[in-house]
């Protein structure tokens, strides 16, 4: 019988990217189970019965006192010890845009000394002063141990949030850096740094960070959302690159995209048996 990976993707509370993200499991090959966060606290799941866990995009309890924060405290109350054990194991988290919050807030990331519950970084209100929702260019850190962006260079990917700009200690972001832990920053068209310019940096990140990676590379927190360009025609250029490729007797590439790529990294990681 075939190797499975069974992926848990949380539902509840105002999360409201699960369908999405658990089809793009699917096509990244996983057996996926939506369930809502009080049956993994209730006990009618458990952690142990997995090896991806995935905290999706929305709005967790309407981000009434700050992205992620509720989640975090009540994911943290109810089952802080197993969500250590499930990452010891060598275990996969993803964290999606709220979900990249949450684990910030919980103190998963940045994983620095093998601390896995202080909060040493924060995502904050952009400094635009408003909710984006854009496509944005990305550059990949390819000395980055994140297993999601392996073999990954550049990514386009949309962005909906009103708390992404990515702020910590000058001394913080230095060690995160030397330690290869930021995984993807915003970037310009052409793959040139964003530097903190608006719109390519959509919320005034330092540094452009956009993600982010533990020490192991197997918790990986991002802003933009991979699991929303499941197909070609999710790019608001599709057409465009379509008639550009028809004129050059060039056929498009329907295949993966580089969000279901970025699921299939993790799915492979743990058929690989690492």
């Amino acid at each position: 019988m075939s190797k499975r990976v069974n992926a848990l993707v949380l539902t509840g509370f105002g999360l409201n990217c699960d369908n999405e993200t658990a089809y793009a499991l699917q096509l990244a090959g996983a057996e996926v189970q939506r369930m809502h966060t009080n049956a993994l606290i209730n006990g009618e799941v458990h952690l142990k019965d997995f090896k991806l866990l995935v905290l999706g995009g929305g709005f967790s309890w309407g981000d009434d006192h700050g992205g992620g924060v509720i989640q975090a405290v009540r994911l943290k109350t109810n089952l802080g010890s197993r969500i250590l054990d499930f990452i010891a194991n060598g275990n996969l988290v993803l964290g999606i845009c709220n979900g990249f919050q949450t684990l910030v807030n919980l103190g998963l990331l940045p994983g620095l000394n093998d601390d896995y519950q202080t909060r040493s970084v924060a995502l904050t209100f952009n400094d635009c002063g408003n909710f984006r929702n854009d496509w944005v260019s990305l550059t990949v850190n390819q000395q980055s141990p994140c297993v999601f962006t392996h073999n990954m260079q550049q990514l386009e990917l949309p962005i909906r949030h009103g708390e992404g700009k990515f702020v910590a200690d000058e001394h913080v972001i230095k060690r995160l850096i030397d330690n290869h832990q930021v995984v993807i920053r915003y970037a310009r068209e052409n793959g040139e740094p964003a530097n903190g310019h608006f719109p390519s940096n959509p919320n005034g990140s330092l540094y452009d960070i956009a993600g982010l990676c533990d020490p192991t590379g197997h918790i990986f927190g991002l802003m933009p959302h991979p699991e929303a360009f499941n197909h070609f025609t999710n790019h608001p250029d599709w057409t465009r690159l379509k008639e550009k490729l028809n004129r050059q007797g060039r056929r498009m590439n329907t295949g993966d995209t580089l969000g279901v790529r970025l699921f299939k990294n993790g799915v492979d990681y743990i058929l690989k048996g690492h």
